[in-house]
C-alpha cells in the first residue's frame, strides 16, 4: 500500500479525479491525505507519505529522492495563484510578508527580488493573518486558491510564475511527485495510469470542481491554461536552473 500526500488546492482537481476513479482508491491500495504544501514537504522529510506532491524547494533537503512519474504542478507563463500583492510598485516595496504555506513560492520571490527586480525588502514570516500586514510598502507573497479570493484587492498583482519566464525564458515547476523510498515498480505504474487518466478527463474534473469551488473562481480557464501539468524537458531545465539558483540564496525561508 502507498501512503500519499496531494496538495489540497483546485490545481490538484485532474488528479484528485483520475485517482478518486481509480482502482487504487477503490481497492483501498493507497491512503490520500489532501495537505498544504509545506505538510506534503514535512510528511515526505519524515518519512510519514511514500509519495508526495511537493514543493521542489525542498528536494535540495532531502538526503536522496527521486522525482516519480511524468507530471507535475507547474506553469508556463501566467499561474494565477502564486503571486507578490502590493499596493504600490516593486521600486516602492520595503518589507515583503512571506505566504507559510510553500517554501518554492516565497523562495521564487527572494531570487526574483534580488536578481530580476533588483529591490532589496525586508523578509517577514507569515501568520495566518498574512493579508491584514499587507499594505502600503508591505507586500505579501500569497499562493493556492486563497489568490482567487483576495488578489483583486491590490492595486499590483505580480504572477511570479510570469515573472520568472520573463527572466529566465523557461517554464517553472511548483511541485513534483517525489520519494526518498524505494517503492514498487506495479504500484508506481497504476499510480501514473490514475493521474495521467485524470488528465486525459480533465473535462469531468472540472465539472466535478465547479460543485464545491465557488462560482467567481475560474475554474476552467485555470484548470485548462494556467497549470501546466507535463513534466516535459523545458520544465526540467526550468526545474533545474531553480534548484541552481536557490542554492545561492544565503539562507533558505521555511
Amino acid at each position: 500500500m502507498l501512503n500519499v500526500s496531494i496538495v489540497s488546492y483546485l490545481n490538484t482537481a485532474p488528479f484528485m479525479f483520475g485517482l478518486n476513479n481509480s482502482r487504487l482508491i477503490k481497492e483501498g491500495l493507497i491512503t490520500l491525505s489532501r495537505d498544504i504544501p509545506s505538510i506534503c514537504a514535512q510528511k515526505l522529510i519524515n518519512g510519514k507519505v511514500d509519495l508526495g506532491l511537493v514543493p521542489v524547494a525542498i528536494l535540495p533537503s532531502l538526503p536522496s529522492y527521486e522525482i516519480i512519474g511524468s507530471t507535475c504542478i507547474g506553469a508556463v507563463g501566467e499561474v494565477d495563484s502564486v503571486v507578490l500583492l502590493s499596493d504600490v510598485p516593486l521600486s516602492e516595496i520595503d518589507t515583503i510578508v512571506l505566504d507559510s504555506e510553500s517554501r518554492t513560492s516565497v523562495n521564487l520571490c527572494r531570487l526574483l527580488a534580488r536578481d530580476y527586480w533588483q529591490i532589496n525588502p525586508n523578509y517577514i514570516q507569515a501568520s495566518s493573518k498574512t493579508l491584514e500586514n499587507v499594505r502600503g510598502r508591505t507586500a505579501g507573497v500569497l499562493i493556492g486558491d486563497r489568490v482567487f479570493d483576495h488578489a483583486r484587492r491590490f492595486k499590483y498583482v505580480f504572477d511570479l510564475s510570469e515573472q520568472w519566464q520573463k527572466w529566465t525564458g523557461l517554464p517553472f515547476v511548483f511541485a513534483v511527485w517525489a520519494t526518498s523510498k524505494s517503492l514498487n515498480v506495479i504500484e508506481v505504474k497504476r499510480f501514473e495510469s490514475a493521474l495521467q487518466d485524470g488528465l486525459h478527463n480533465i473535462e469531468f474534473a472540472i465539472e466535478e470542481a465547479k460543485k464545491t469551488y465557488p462560482a467567481h473562481y475560474p475554474i476552467e480557464n485555470y484548470l485548462r491554461n494556467r497549470i501546466s501539468y507535463k513534466l516535459d524537458m523545458d520544465k526540467r531545465k526550468g526545474l533545474e536552473t531553480f534548484l541552481t539558483k536557490l542554492s545561492t540564496l544565503s539562507h533558505e525561508v521555511f
